[in-house]
């Protein structure tokens, strides 16, 4: 098939083959990530949760699930600390399976200021901030996490990419200022997953990009804009969220809305390597650019 016109798992029918093996969730320990983390638990996977934020919560939550939990605190921006992840996670199991690159800076909910500088005001230091933590981050654990899935000739990187440079805006459409950092940093992983994918392809190492944005199935409320609605509203609701945000609920996504795509993603063939996917009635798909 081509892509868009829709891939499926074993003609659509599960196979739960996460079982047991070891997943490291960045930026696991709230959030999106957090719910990506039950998911995966919930499936009987063994999950690392690299965050710079406390992870008690989200480990008792996976422990209450049956499975294994390692923390580790990590800053995805810093290399040593990387290499240090990959090689603590390495040292408890003894093999790592699946790495989800979620860590990162958003626009959505951000708490204090109802949206990001124009690039016209934005500081350089600023950009970097942004540019380092979603790109420069999703490099640093691909690189370090690679040697170890080439030892086992197999496994799945899953980014957190979005966005397309082709994307057509309706007319009447709010204007989305002062996500601009935000997008050219999600665009660029999807850049990235790409090459990155040819590289390790003799590996046998299915590299793919995919947003958490918009639920498995069904129309998504359209996003909102204006005075006090942080990032142009959208984004998704989670147990982290604002309580404002978690009031919102509805024009607002809730976490839910994601289901179990990563872990859906995480038994994906080689056929979908390289490309932007997407979940739709539990079946994965390769997105249309």
């Amino acid at each position: 098939m081509v892509p868009g016109t829709g891939h499926d798992l074993s003609d659509g029918v599960r196979q739960v083959a996460v079982r047991d093996k070891v997943v490291v969730i960045t930026g696991g320990a709230q959030g999106v990530g957090r719910y990506v983390a039950r998911t995966f638990a919930a499936e009987g996977a063994r999950v690392a949760i690299a965050d710079i934020a406390p992870a008690e919560t989200v480990v008792a939550e996976i422990e209450q699930l049956g499975a294994e939990a390692l923390p580790i605190k990590t800053d995805v921006t810093d290399e040593r600390q990387v290499r240090s992840l990959m090689d603590q996670v390495y040292r408890r199991w003894g093999r790592i399976d699946v790495l989800v690159n979620n860590a990162g800076l958003v626009t959505h909910f951000h708490v204090g200021a109802p949206r990001w500088p124009r690039i016209r005001d934005m500081d350089l230091g600023f950009f970097k901030r942004i540019m380092d933590t979603n790109l420069a981050g999703t490099f640093l654990c691909t690189k370090h996490v690679i040697p170890y899935m080439e030892s086992l000739n197999d496994g799945h990187i899953i980014n957190f990419g979005q966005g397309n440079v082709s994307e057509q805006r309706r007319a009447d459409a709010s204007p989305n200022i002062g996500t601009c950092v935000y997008g050219v940093s999600k665009i660029s992983i999807r850049a990235f997953t790409r090459f990155v994918a040819e590289e390790e392809k003799e590996f046998n190492i299915c590299v793919m990009s995919m947003g958490p944005g918009g639920a498995t199935t069904g129309a998504q409320p359209e996003r909102r804009a204006g005075p006090g609605i942080p990032g142009g509203g959208g984004g998704i609701v989670t147990e982290d969220s604002p309580e404002w945000a978690r009031r919102d609920t509805g024009s607002a996504v809730m976490v839910d809305a994601i289901g179990d795509r990563y872990v859906i993603a995480a038994e994906a063939p080689m056929e979908f390597s390289g490309h932007q996917v997407v979940v739709r009635d539990g079946r994965l798909q390769i997105a249309s650019d």
